[in-house]
C-alpha cells in the first residue's frame, strides 16, 4: 500500500531528524536563498510531473528536513513555539488524514468529545465553571473553543466583547465611539482584531503602564474618566499573561476589580503565560485571571502541541455563542443533536480537530508532568539570566517571570541587531530580538527541555567572538 510505503519513509526520516537535532548535529538554522531552494527540492518540476513517492519520496523529505530549521536542537533558543511532543505530532498525521472537519458533530464526532473536554479542563483551570456534557442544556457556565492561532482567538474575545457591549453591531455595524483600552506591550494581534473588527487603528488607546511594561491598575480610573470626556465607551481592557517581549504579568487581581467596578470587560492576553495555570510556583502570576471575562491560551507555545492550536475561552458561555450571528441553511437546522457544534463559537467554518494534538501532548505523560516541564522552563530562564550577569559586558533587562530572558551586549541597539545577524550566518545559535524600556535587546526564550547552561555558555561565547568585551 503506497500510503504504509511513504509514512514508514517520513516516519524513519523524522526519526533520524529528531535523533539528530537532540544530539546537536547539523546546524539549527539555514537560509539557503529560496530560488536556490525551490531548485534544490525540484519544487516545479515535481508538481508538472508528480513521481512523489517512494525512492523519489525518500530523497525529497531528506533534502527538506536538511534544511528545515531545527526546533528540538537545544540550541534553539528563539520563538515562542512549541518544541512538540512526539506524539502529539503523530497527532497532526491522525488528523491530517482523517480530515474530519469537526466544527459540526456529525463531521468529527472523536474531534468533537476530545475538544470540549479539553476546553472544559482549561475552564476548571482558570477557575471557571464547565460545560456540562451534552445532551445537557449549558446553565450558567464557561464556554471556549479552540482556534488556529492566538491571533484568531484574541480578534474571537473581543468580538465576545463587541456582542456584549453593542449587541445590534452585527446587523447595524460598530459603533464608533467603542475603543480597546491595551497596554502598549500587546500582542500585535490585537491591534490587527481592531483593525479587522473595523474600529480603525485610533479605537485601540494605551493603557497606563509602569517603566517595565506593566498595566498599571491604580492609574486606570483616570484613564476612563478622559475617555468618557471624550465621548468614548471602552469595549474591553486588555491585559497581559504576560507580555510578548519580556515575558512579565499583568497585575490582574487588582485590574479585574477595577473593571468590575466600572461594568468593563476584561480580556487577558495569555496566550504564553497561560499554561503558568499548570506550573504550582508560577500560577500566582495570574492571581485573579478567574475575575476576567474572556482569556486566550496558546497550547501550541508552552503545551508542547504543534502549531497552531490556541483556545479562547470565556466565563460566560453565552458571551461566546452569540458573538457570531449568521444563516447557513446546509449547516443550521432542525437535527437530531447527540453532540455539540462548535461552529457557532468561531470564525472558520472548516476547523481541524485541534485537540487531538494537545490531546496526546497531556495524555502521553500527564498533566503534572507538563506543569513540571513549564515550571523547570521558568526556573531554567532564571538560570540563564544569573550566568549572564556573571558576564563582564553583558546586562539583563529584568529579572524574568516565564522562559523569556531580555539581554544586551554593551553597545548600541544596532549592535544587537548585527550579532544577531552574524549568529543567523553561523547557524550554530538561534535567538531573536525585541525592543523593552526603549532599547533593543537580544532575548532567549527556553522552550526546549534538552537546552542547558552549556548552550547557553556557547552562545555567550559565539557573540563574544563578534564583539570582544
Amino acid at each position: 500500500m503506497r500510503f504504509a510505503t511513504d509514512a514508514r519513509i517520513a516516519v524513519d526520516a523524522l526519526a533520524d531528524y529528531l535523533r539528530d537535532s537532540e544530539n546537536r548535529i547539523g546546524k539549527v538554522i539555514q537560509q539557503p536563498p529560496l530560488r536556490d531552494l525551490a531548485e534544490a527540492l525540484e519544487l516545479e518540476p515535481l508538481i508538472r510531473q508528480g513521481g512523489l513517492t517512494g525512492e523519489a519520496f525518500r530523497a525529497f523529505l531528506e533534502r527538506y528536513l536538511a534544511v528545515s530549521t531545527r526546533l528540538h536542537h537545544p540550541a534553539c533558543m528563539a520563538h515562542q513555539v512549541a518544541v512538540p511532543h512526539p506524539l502529539a505530532a503523530v497527532g497532526s498525521l491522525i488528523d491530517g488524514l482523517t480530515n474530519n472537519a469537526m466544527n459540526i458533530y456529525e463531521m468529527g464526532p472523536a474531534a468533537s468529545a476530545i475538544e470540549f473536554v479539553l476546553i472544559n479542563w482549561m475552564l476548571g483551570k482558570v477557575g471557571w465553571t464547565p460545560q456540562p456534557l451534552p445532551p445537557a442544556g449549558p446553565g450558567a457556565c464557561g464556554g471556549g473553543v479552540l482556534t488556529h492561532g492566538g491571533s484568531l482567538a484574541n480578534l474571537t474575545a473581543l468580538m465576545a466583547a463587541r456582542g456584549r457591549v453593542d449587541p445590534e453591531a452585527w446587523q447595524a455595524g460598530i459603533r464608533r465611539d467603542l475603543v480597546v483600552l491595551a497596554p502598549e506591550a500587546c500582542h500585535y494581534s490585537i491591534a490587527r482584531a481592531v483593525g479587522i473588527m473595523g474600529m480603525g487603528r485610533r479605537a485601540l488607546r494605551a493603557a497606563p503602564v509602569d517603566a517595565d511594561e506593566r498595566l498599571v491598575p491604580d492609574r486606570l480610573p483616570g484613564v476612563l474618566r478622559q475617555l468618557r470626556e471624550e465621548g468614548a465607551t471602552v469595549m474591553a481592557v486588555v491585559a497581559n499573561g504576560c507580555s510578548t517581549a519580556a515575558g512579565l504579568y499583568d497585575p490582574l487581581r487588582e485590574t479585574a476589580a477595577c473593571c468590575r467596578e466600572h461594568a468593563l470587560w476584561l480580556h487577558v492576553d495569555a496566550a504564553h503565560g497561560g499554561s503558568a495555570l499548570l506550573a504550582d510556583g508560577l500560577r500566582h502570576h495570574l492571581d485573579g485571571l478567574d475575575l476576567a471575562d474572556s482569556m486566550v491560551w496558546d497550547a501550541h507555545k508552552m503545551l508542547r502541541t504543534p502549531t497552531v492550536c490556541a483556545a479562547v475561552l470565556v466565563r460566560d458561555h453565552a458571551d461566546l455563542d452569540r458573538a457570531f450571528q449568521q444563516e447557513a441553511s446546509y449547516l443550521f437546522h432542525d437535527k437530531d443533536q447527540p453532540g455539540f457544534d462548535f461552529i457557532q463559537r468561531t470564525v472558520e467554518c472548516t476547523k481541524a480537530g485541534l485537540g487531538l494534538r494537545l490531546f496526546l501532548a497531556i495524555a502521553s505523560e500527564g498533566e503534572a508532568a507538563l506543569g513540571r516541564f513549564i515550571e523547570g522552563q521558568a526556573a531554567f530562564a532564571r538560570s540563564v539570566a544569573a550566568l549572564i550577569r556573571l558576564r563582564p559586558g553583558f546586562e539583563v533587562a529584568v529579572e524574568p517571570e516565564s522562559n523569556i530572558v531580555c539581554f544586551r551586549v554593551q553597545g548600541s541597539d544596532e549592535l544587537q541587531l548585527e550579532l544577531r545577524r552574524r549568529l543567523l550566518e553561523t547557524g550554530r545559535h538561534y535567538i531573536t530580538t525585541t525592543e523593552f524600556r526603549g532599547r533593543r535587546w537580544l532575548r532567549i526564550t527556553a522552550m526546549n527541555p534538552g537546552t542547558t547552561l552549556e548552550d547557553v555558555e556557547r552562545l555567550l561565547d559565539e557573540l563574544r567572538t563578534y564583539c570582544p568585551l
